[in-house]
C-alpha cells in the first residue's frame, strides 16, 4: 500500500476546522472508508497527492476537465487575465464573448445569465419559472441532486445518498411541500403529479443524463420526450440540468444529442475550465423576466468575473475541433467494456450505463439501473467501497460513492484506459482472495 502518511496528518487538522474535514460531503470518503487524499497537483488526467502518490483520475473535479487538469492554454490564459485584474464587479468583454460562445453551441438558449455555481443555476432558474408562470409547485426526481438549495433538497441524491439522508435538516417543512418527486424514468408517476395539482406545476427539472445517482439508463425509454409533451400539456417549463452532461456529451449538451429543446438549461462546471462558474439561459421570453429587464431578481458581486469568463472560452472553444467527441467516446467506451470484462472474469455481478464520456459501473444483480431505488436497493454499497479502495492503492482515483458519474477526459490516451483496466484486474483478484 503506498504511504499517505501526510493525507492522514492533514485530514486531522482538518477535522479540527472544517465540519467533516471538508468543504463538500462526498469528499470526507464516508460511505467507502478511509482517508480522503489531499492534492497537490494535477495535469493532465493524473492527480499527485501530498504525500507524491499519482491516481490516474477520473473525477475531473466532478467532470469540468474535459481537457484535463492544467492544459496549457487554459492556464496561459488564465494568468494573462489575471495580470489585469481578477474581478471588477462591473461589466466586461470576456461576459459578452462566452455568451456568445454558449448561445451558438447550445440549441435551446437564447439569452444567459451567468452566476457563481451550478446551485445558483437551479435556484435561480426555478425562481425564474415560477415568476414566468405565476406557480409554486416543481418536480424532480429521487436522488436526483441539483445543488443544496432548500427546495431542491427533497430526495436529493449525490452526498445526501450517499450519508443516507435524502433529505436536509434545516430545510422548513413547508417550503419542501412545494417539491414534488417522482422515480425517474416513471412517467405515469409524473402524469398523476400533474394531474393532482393541475395548474398549480411551474417546472419539471432533470438532468438528462444523471449524474448524481451515478448515470442512469436512458437509450430505450422516452422518459425524456414524455416530459416535453407533459409539460407542454399542462403549460408548465421544462428544465434541463446540464451542469453535469452540458459539453460533455455533445458540443451543444445531452438537448442536441436527444433532439429535445427544453425551457430553461442549467450549465456550470465545463463552462468556467475549472474555475467556479454556472449559468442558465433559454427563450428570451422567459429570460426576459429577470431583473434588470423584468421582475424576478438575482444578482452575484462575482458573476461573469473575467477569470472563469476567460477559463470557460479557452475551453469550449476548443471542443469544436473535428473528433473530438468521437475519439472521446470511444476511449470511454473501451474502459467501460474492459471494467465490465474483468469483473466477469472475477465473477463480480456488475452492470454499466455509459453516455457520452460519462459512466457508472453498478455493482448489482440486475440487469440494468434505470432509477435511484435501483442503485440505493439493488447495488452492493459495500463492495463498492472496496473496491474504490482497492483501486486507490493501485493508482486509481475513482468518485468516493457508488451514487455519482465517472468522467474520462482528453488527455486519457489509450495507454491510460488499458492501464485503468489492468489495474481494477488486479483490485478485482485481490477483493476476491
Amino acid at each position: 500500500m503506498p504511504s499517505i502518511t501526510r493525507s492522514e496528518q492533514d485530514f486531522a487538522r482538518a477535522r479540527k476546522l472544517l465540519p467533516g474535514g471538508v468543504n463538500s460531503p462526498v469528499r470526507a470518503f464516508k460511505s467507502v472508508g478511509g482517508t480522503p487524499r489531499f492534492i497537490a497537483r494535477a495535469r493532465g488526467c493524473r492527480i499527485e497527492d501530498v504525500d507524491g502518490n499519482e491516481y490516474i483520475d477520473y473525477v475531473g473535479s466532478w467532470g469540468p476537465m474535459i481537457l484535463g487538469h492544467a492544459h496549457p492554454d487554459v492556464v496561459a490564459g488564465v494568468q494573462e487575465t489575471a495580470a489585469a485584474g481578477m474581478s471588477f464587479g462591473a461589466p466586461c468583454e470576456l461576459e459578452i464573448e462566452l455568451a456568445e460562445l454558449v448561445v451558438d453551441m447550445v440549441p435551446s438558449i437564447e439569452v444567459v445569465r451567468f452566476v457563481n455555481s451550478g446551485t445558483e443555476a437551479t435556484m435561480s432558474a426555478l425562481r425564474l419559472a415560477r415568476g414566468f408562470t405565476g406557480r409554486d409547485k416543481i418536480i424532480k426526481f429521487d436522488g436526483g441532486y441539483h445543488g443544496h438549495a432548500d427546495g431542491l433538497l427533497v430526495k436529493a441524491g449525490s452526498g445526501a445518498a450517499t450519508f443516507g439522508v435524502p433529505d436536509s435538516g434545516g430545510v422548513p417543512a413547508d417550503y419542501a411541500k412545494l417539491t414534488l418527486t417522482a422515480p425517474f424514468n416513471d412517467l405515469a408517476t409524473v402524469e398523476a403529479l400533474f394531474e393532482r395539482n393541475a395548474g398549480e406545476i411551474a417546472a419539471v427539472i432533470v438532468e438528462p443524463v444523471p449524474g448524481n445517482t451515478g448515470v442512469l439508463d436512458l437509450h430505450s425509454t422516452g422518459f425524456l420526450q414524455g416530459l416535453r409533451e407533459l409539460c407542454d400539456a399542462h403549460g408548465a417549463l421544462l428544465i434541463f440540468d446540464e451542469v453535469m452532461c452540458g459539453f460533455r456529451v455533445a458540443a451543444g449538451g445531452a438537448q442536441e444529442r436527444f433532439g429535445i429543446t427544453p425551457d430553461l438549461t442549467c450549465l456550470g462546471k465545463i463552462i468556467g475550465g475549472g474555475l467556479p462558474v454556472g449559468a442558465y439561459g433559454g427563450r428570451e421570453d422567459i429570460m426576459r423576466k429577470i431583473a434588470p429587464d423584468g421582475p424576478v431578481y438575482q444578482a452575484g458581486t462575482l458573476s461573469g468575473n473575467p477569470l472563469a469568463m476567460r477559463a470557460g472560452l479557452e475551453t469550449l472553444s476548443r471542443l469544436r475541433e473535428p473528433g473530438f467527441y468521437e475519439a472521446l467516446e470511444a476511449r470511454t467506451a473501451r474502459l467501460v467494456e474492459g471494467l465490465l470484462a474483468g469483473c466477469r472474469k472475477h465473477g463480480v455481478p456488475a452492470v454499466a450505463n455509459r453516455f457520452g464520456s460519462m459512466f457508472t459501473v453498478f455493482f448489482s444483480e440486475r440487469e440494468a439501473i434505470h432509477n435511484h431505488a435501483d442503485v440505493a436497493e439493488g447495488c452492493d454499497l459495500a463492495f463498492f467501497g472496496r473496491f474504490f479502495n482497492a483501486m486507490l492503492d493501485e493508482g486509481v482515483y475513482l468518485a468516493p460513492s457508488q451514487f455519482e458519474a465517472a468522467f474520462v477526459s482528453a488527455a486519457h490516451d489509450e495507454a491510460d484506459i488499458e492501464a485503468t483496466i489492468a489495474a481494477a484486474d488486479r483490485a478485482l483478484a485481490r477483493i476476491r482472495a
